[in-house]
């Protein structure tokens, strides 16, 4: 029997593979979970054999969670995102795969094929080589995009380049994203998700899933009835903080 950990922020990602798994008479489901904290709590706690894994999740991204768990033998792990990105292109994936969201229920049997073939010593061996691997790349990457000193957004027959530290907030608009400065409103053809990878997540937080804050522009909180929480921004703005960013936007500026 196969014993496996679904983690992913989206309830409906989490859903869809605990459906697809619910299918197979040797897997059993040990749970969910929606946040990096509690995955690695719970990998350590229930000993999965197998763990699908969201790479950007809210509070940290899935390589960070694999390299703080303590578990021994390692999971063999599936990663499971909806960009096809560097570590797509850059690994012969063996003992552990990648789904892209959204993928066919093909897609996903093909690799529980692959799964079943694993034995524990190779997943164990190809855990520890492959994810250092990963995560070392990952954090590359995370480096060279905090260092990001240019945001480039084209104007019709001109390239704006924004300074990261004038934009105040960015908000979703369909499949654009609008980009609020002091005194402008740039509009560009990019995913807030694509935006969160490029800017410096030490100070662009996500408050709702269609807003970005940038850290240094947020002038105070108000605080309504409910536990409900604005923040008012450096043009006077007040911008809703949900429910399901609320307690990571406050752990980070320390609340």
């Amino acid at each position: 029997m196969i014993k496996a950990l679904v983690i992913d922020d989206e309830e409906l990602a989490r859903k869809r593979v605990c459906y697809l798994l619910a299918q197979m008479p040797d897997v059993e489901i040990l749970g969910e979970c929606s946040n990096g904290r509690n995955a690695i709590s719970d990998i350590d706690e229930k000993r999965p054999d197998l763990i699908f894994l969201d790479i950007n999740m809210k509070d940290m991204n899935g390589f960070e969670v694999l390299q703080r768990i303590t578990l021994s033998p390692k999971p063999i792990v599936i990663f499971v995102t909806a960009y096809d990105n560097y570590a797509l292109k850059a690994f012969d994936v063996d003992a552990f795969d990648f789904l892209l969201k959204p993928f066919k229920d093909d897609r996903f049997f093909k690799t529980m094929e692959k799964v079943r073939k694993i034995s524990s010593k190779e997943a164990d061996e190809n855990f520890e080589n492959r994810i250092i691997e990963l995560f070392n790349l990952y954090k590359s990457k995370s480096q060279k995009a905090a260092s990001l000193e240019k945001l480039a957004v084209k104007q019709g027959n001109r390239t704006i380049l924004l300074n990261p530290a004038d934009i105040m907030y960015i908000t979703a608009s369909g499949s654009y994203s609008e980009i609020f400065v002091a005194d402008k409103k740039y509009v560009l053809r990019e995913s807030l998700n694509k935006l969160c990878e490029a800017l410096d997540s030490n100070k662009f937080i996500r408050i709702h899933r269609s807003t970005i804050v940038n850290l240094p522009h947020v002038k105070e909180l108000i605080h309504s009835e409910f536990s409900e929480i604005d923040a008012r921004m450096g043009d006077n703005k007040l911008l809703h903080i949900s429910k399901s960013y609320k307690k990571d936007f406050l752990e980070k500026i320390g609340i």
